[in-house]
């Protein structure tokens, strides 16, 4: 994993310093080694941080083919690249260096950007096309890795980070509709909270010549319409052919040229993935758990039995909430999004830790959720089918991320409720358990700026850049909620403060095997009852895994990573940065905010032993990480 820039001028020359500036913003990404290139008009910058896993020696970027007309640069990861390469050298093409980067150039060079459709792994990509005058740009199919781009000032800009524009010359201001939005259902996929800086949504790609820029999708879910229903198989068959896909995809991100270790918690997803790890790693993995002082919220006890069951290195990081109000900030400049928990503060002080032992790579159980069903929310989508539901598996207090305990959800308001009906014919769980939050949060928003959005509903703009008759007409309600979620909250909030940025910000490259775009494609294959069976929530994986696993892991419900709420802690130094923060200047330079209803809302504040306070912990949280932003990154309206 490493971080890239690019720019594209129009009319102008790029300066060296600009390049240089930006790419050196991405130092925490790519620590061995910062590389620039520029073309011989000065139109055309790239620019490379490596964190070097494959071929340490010789994989420097930007990488050039054999005539030196096309250059790349890379963030990722692609696996079964060592076939590729042979394959390429056997028809000719002379390879710089033995990275897996390097197929990618090549490929191109071969079938243009259909080279993405033979791609395995997390990647986000640069290439100029010198001959063609041509940028190409692809993200990953799931988001994994980030992918920004901004056109200020007749130039293209493009980086992993939205910091590294910021650093070659994008303005920093808010984007205020994004702001609104986010006390809804969230916002669509390519915007972000940053005025004109949007993201290359996953699974697709982006040509830049002098005069256009345009987005191609190359994959999708593509789950099968309900009248497709192939012939019906045995569980045993299901989970077989699952923990054979599981355990390939497990295998091929074991591979690197340092040493591999795992994230562990309490649940089934990591403990899957360490279990197969362990049959495949030569002696035994290093397994990392976040531990908390709550121990309501600690899940050291169950990790550590999977750990001995799987024979690995069991290595528990205790997390104070101390010492998460001392990186609060940094972690959430280094997320440049909002927070509803402190969950990526203690993703961020475990990735640290990984960092310290001299591990650069972890295996994590990211993405389960998103293809197996595993939230509970996603249990009343299975309503719109006639599925009855036990009272054991109802979805109380689950929150709309997946991401927490809340009272049973409101019901969205009846017009943006109306326009969701009329365009799928049933309100997905999550989006309608969305509207505690959002209306906590927009009762806090200044009248000034409701006022500047008065009558529009957000729900027809996030559904704007959604493929509705492709991908979800027709559909399973399971299928078309998994895919919506998949397409906004996985990339923009969990693979992001619970994944890549979290991880990068110590140069760690997190590699996740449940988002193998092979197990995926046999995954949505999969009847729904694979996924949730009754009151069991990822039951193929549940039952394919029994033997690997231990016996409290698999009879254990979900339970969302989460740090203990701030408000659990009314005398701890995050509860005082809050206040000292939502009461004071810190606050009133953001301009969406009624800083007096803030500060009622503080003054309210009882212990947190109510349901709703977990609401109110949620929002001050993402009031706190607005602030933070506002500072860091001196935005403007």
């Amino acid at each position: 994993m490493c971080g890239i820039v690019a720019m594209f001028a129009r009319h102008k020359q790029i300066s060296e310093g600009t390049i240089e500036r930006a790419t050196k913003s991405l130092f925490h990404r790519g620590p061995d080694g910062q590389r620039f290139w520029t073309s011989p008009d000065g139109r055309v910058s790239l620019g490379h941080a490596r964190l070097s896993i494959i071929d340490l020696s010789g994989g420097d970027q930007p990488i050039a083919n054999e005539d030196e007309t096309i250059r790349i640069i890379v963030n990722g990861e692609l696996y079964g690249y060592e076939a590729i390469q042979k394959e390429l050298e056997q028809g000719g093409h002379r390879l710089r260096t033995r990275s897996d980067s390097e197929i990618a150039l090549h490929l191109y060079e071969e079938v243009g950007a259909q080279c993405l459709h033979r791609l395995r792994g997390e990647f986000a990509i640069v290439l100029w096309d010198a001959v063609n005058r041509t940028l190409f740009a692809a993200r990953d199919r799931f988001g994994i890795k980030p992918l920004f781009y901004a056109f200020y000032d007749n130039t293209l800009f493009l980086a992993s980070e939205i910091k590294a524009l910021f650093a070659a010359g994008v303005p920093a201001r808010w984007d205020c509709e994004s702001v609104y939005d986010c006390g809804g259902i969230g916002s669509p996929q390519m915007r972000t909270l940053y005025e004109g800086v949007f993201q290359i949504p996953p699974g697709q790609f982006m040509i830049a010549t002098e005069k256009q820029m345009v987005l191609h999708k190359y994959w999708d879910f593509d789950y099968p319409l309900m009248v497709e229903s192939g012939k019906v198989r045995s569980d045993a068959e299901y989970a077989e052919e699952f923990r054979q896909t599981f355990e390939e995809s497990v295998r091929i991100r074991l591979r690197a040229d340092v040493p591999v270790g795992c994230y562990l918690s309490g649940g089934i997803d990591s403990c899957a993935v360490l279990g197969l790890a362990a049959r495949h790693h030569q002696g035994p993995v290093r397994a990392y758990t976040v531990t908390f002082d709550r121990e309501e919220y600690n899940e050291g006890a169950v990790a550590q039995e999977m750990a001995k069951k799987a024979g690995a290195e069991f290595t528990p990081i205790l997390v104070r909430q101390e010492e998460m109000a001392e990186h609060f900030v940094d972690a959430i400049y280094h997320s440049e999004t909002l927070c509803v928990n402190t969950h990526g503060i203690a993703k961020y002080l475990l990735s640290r830790a990984v960092r310290e032992s001299d591990f650069k790579v972890v295996l994590t159980g990211e993405g389960s959720d998103e293809i197996l069903a595993g939230y509970m929310h996603f249990h009343r989508d299975l309503a719109p089918r006639g599925v009855k539901e036990s009272s054991a598996s109802r979805p109380e207090n689950v929150n709309p991320g997946g991401t927490g305990n809340s009272p049973p959800p409101a019901h969205i308001k009846s017009g943006a409720r109306d326009q969701i009906l009329r365009l799928l014919g049933f309100v997905p769980g999550w989006m309608d358990g969305s509207a505690l939050v959002s209306t906590k949060l927009r009762g806090l928003l200044s009248r000034d700026f409701l006022a500047s959005f008065s009558g529009r509903h957000g729900v027809l703009g996030f559904f704007n850049d959604i493929d509705i008759r492709g991908q979800l007409t027709g559909r399973e309600p399971l299928h078309q909620s998994l895919y919506l979620w998949s397409k906004t909250r996985l990339p923009n909030y969990l693979l992001t403060l619970l994944g890549d940025r979290m991880e990068m910000a110590h140069s760690v490259e997190g590699r996740l095997p449940f988002l193998d775009h092979h197990l995926v494609e046999l995954v949505r294959s999969q009847p729904v009852t694979q996924k949730i069976r009754g009151a069991s929530h990822k039951f193929v994986l549940r039952e394919s895994m029994r033997e690997l696993i231990t016996d409290t892991v698999y009879r254990r419900s979900k339970q969302p990573f989460l740090s203990p709420p701030v408000l659990m802690n009314q005398k701890g130094k995050l509860f005082a940065m809050m206040q000292d923060m939502l009461r004071g200047a810190a606050l009133r330079t953001v301009p969406f905010f009624d800083q007096g209803r803030i500060v009622s809302l503080l003054d309210e504040l009882g212990p947190a032993s109510e349901p709703t306070d977990v609401v109110n912990d949620q929002v001050l949280m993402m009031l706190l990480s607005a602030c933070v932003l506002n500072e860091q990154f001196r935005l403007s309206a």
